[in-house]
């Protein structure tokens, strides 16, 4: 069965080098702006195929499940880094100036996305830290310098009691901050709880990491109320469930919010019908970007919101078969497809006056 295509990014206008577009209205003169991408993207289980005797990793390693070896992997590696490679350059000729991931094993794994020669020109730098998550999948961040420089970051982690007793620990929500251009900004990736077993019985694990983001956001508000937070991730929930609209408190309507609240900038798409991943031939969005008010000012002298993105090629795109229509992933059904990740990534244009 084919779906129904998502909604793409609607048309802007071509920018030279500073990027010249129309202001907020049409009687605004043109003005030059300063442009940058921030993205995130699932990669999919991107694992090395060595193994790593303190996680869970068997299914890919060459004797596993999924036969992965160097051939597997350095093919995941070159997909990955194509998608990566494009994210953002219809807006900057250096594409993601900032971009969260998730499910990758370690941090050498992402050294190697970043080696690949369609991003070494980038020159991504990373933050990560190992996560306790039993399959060793954690979170990450690439930036590049010229943009974005880290002056901290650390870690929340998210822990359920296990039905035999004791602890169970999920991926930890990755907290970094630093100077972009001028401007103090924190960003916050995460991957919350997966939807295993139904997606109302496993709610509680989801509100339980929106009560971890949420505590995460109220300390950087209680240092400065105008703290510009960007908050990304898999969330495996929608924009418009209770995890998003109660919890972290971000809403899709910029009249209805609050004090404290977050702006959803993936709403709209998700009311559109855009979505990031299938399941059951429907679109869910679950990889979305929320941002504190103080990016919606609209006197653009300091980095404002201009438009979110969910980027999709027609070469992401399964073209045949049951999943037909789906996001062209690493493996369906049993079969290595050689794509790229079951998610297609998102991302936000920030700009501000250049003059």
């Amino acid at each position: 069965m084919f779906l129904k295509k998502p909604i793409t990014a609607v048309a802007v206008y071509l920018f030279y080098f500073l990027f010249s577009i129309q202001g907020f209205s049409q009687e605004t003169e043109k003005r030059s702006y300063k442009v940058t991408c921030v993205g995130f993207y699932n990669l999919e289980n991107l694992f090395d195929y060595w193994d790593d005797t303190l996680i869970n990793d068997e299914e890919y390693l060459p004797e596993g499940a999924k036969g992965w070896d160097s051939t597997k992997y350095h093919s995941k590696l070159h997909n990955m880094a194509r998608v990566v490679s494009e994210i953002g350059t219809k807006f900057s000729p250096d594409g993601a100036a900032v971009l969260g991931v998730c499910e990758v094993e370690n941090r050498g794994v992402l050294e190697d996305l970043v080696a690949q020669p369609e991003l070494q020109k980038r020159n991504y730098k990373i933050v990560h830290f190992d996560s306790p998550d039993r399959r060793g999948v954690d979170c990450g961040l690439l930036y590049q310098e010229k943009y974005f420089k880290v002056k901290n970051a650390t870690k929340y982690p998210l822990s359920f009691d296990s039905s035999e007793g004791g602890k169970s620990f999920t991926r930890d929500q990755l907290v970094v901050t630093g100077d972009m251009d001028g401007e103090d900004v924190t960003f916050i990736v995460c991957h919350w709880p997966s939807r295993w077993g139904g997606s109302k019985a496993s709610e509680p694990r989801r509100i339980a990491a929106a009560q971890v983001g949420r505590h995460i956001i109220d300390s950087l508000f209680t240092v400065n109320p105008d703290s510009k937070i960007i908050y990304m991730g898999d969330l495996n929930d929608d924009p418009v469930n209770i995890s998003m609209t109660e919890y972290i408190r971000a809403k899709g309507k910029k009249s209805k919010l609050k004090e404290g609240d977050l702006y959803n900038t993936m709403y709209d798409h998700f009311k559109r019908g855009n979505g990031t991943l299938a399941y059951n031939d429907a679109w869910n969005l679950f990889d979305q970007i929320a941002i504190s008010q103080a990016f919606l000012d609209e006197d653009a002298k300091k980095y404002v919101f201009h438009e979110a993105v969910v980027f999709r090629r027609d070469w992401m795109i399964q073209k045949e078969g049951q999943y037909a229509g789906y996001p062209l992933r690493t493996w369906a059904g049993g079969q290595w497809l050689n794509g790229y990740s079951d998610h297609f990534p998102t991302y936000i244009v920030l700009k501000k006056y250049a003059n």
